[in-house]
């Protein structure tokens, strides 16, 4: 691989206006002295508005190109300190660094690669120490279905019963380099905690929201009656979807 490779070749979309990073670093709550994991800093957009307001930020690259870049743009932040670059996966960081490294109160703030938007939000919102808000560059769609629509899923019950999901803004596919086919947008997650699972399994609760949802055709009794041999007090109409989360808690009780 040519060392004097600039350009991301690890499905990422560099962010290109000042303003949008800007406004996760807003939607993350930054100001001077925040612990920040950054998660695919890229060419560093985001990175350079952390740091202009103070922030201590944890980056973690895999792409080696980018690395070099980051190191050479913020190279005064990396010798003071204010700038840890990690030139590492971030499956890996998640498994072997963020439980030793991350020991205090911190914060997301992220434009990250969307095919692994799943993985990183679970990473983020099960690690041992959770940060305290998050506030990712997601694919329009996902926020939506997130935050937004009425209707719940396997996706948007996994994020609130950690945290309050916020979708912040839309994103035009032009903010970015190469531009992505699909707009995207600011999600933001706030107040996250394992409150919910005082007194409930959070293994459980997992096992019903993934049983309730296993087959789409089929009601939530017969999809719970399927699994677990009961429908555990549920309504024969009732479809999974319209289901709140405070009923899945209460089912996760039983």
């Amino acid at each position: 691989m040519s060392s004097t490779r600039r350009t991301p070749k690890l499905g990422q979309h560099l962010l290109t206006n000042p303003h949008v990073s800007a406004a996760v670093a807003d939607a993350a709550g930054v100001h001077k002295g925040t612990v920040v994991l950054e998660i695919g800093p890229g060419k560093g957009a985001l990175t350079k508005e952390l740091l202009k307001r103070g922030a201590h930020v944890v980056a973690v690259e895999k792409d080696p190109a980018m690395v070099a870049v980051l190191k050479d743009t913020c190279a005064d932040e990396i010798n003071t300190g204010q700038l840890m670059l990690l030139e590492e996966d971030v499956r890996t960081f998640f498994a072997h660094t963020l439980p030793t490294r991350m020991t205090h109160p911190y914060v997301v703030a992220a434009n990250i690669p969307y095919y692994i938007t799943g993985e990183i939000l679970r990473e983020l919102l099960t690690a041992p120490v959770q940060p305290n808000t998050v506030a990712l560059l997601v694919q329009k769609e996902v926020a939506e279905r997130i935050a937004r629509t009425k209707k719940e899923s396997i996706l948007s019950l996994s994020v609130k019963v950690y945290g309050t999901p916020k979708y912040v803004s839309t994103v035009k596919r032009g903010n970015f380099a190469p531009p992505p086919k699909v707009d995207s947008a600011i999600l933001a997650i706030t107040d996250i905690s394992r409150a919910h699972f005082v007194g409930t399994s959070e293994a459980r609760f997992f096992d019903i929201v993934k049983a309730g949802f296993g087959q789409k055709r089929k009601t939530l009794a017969g999809n719970l009656k399927r699994v677990f041999g009961d429908s555990l007090g549920v309504g024969d109409k009732v479809r999974a979807e319209d289901v709140p989360l405070a009923d899945w808690l209460e089912l996760a009780k039983r």
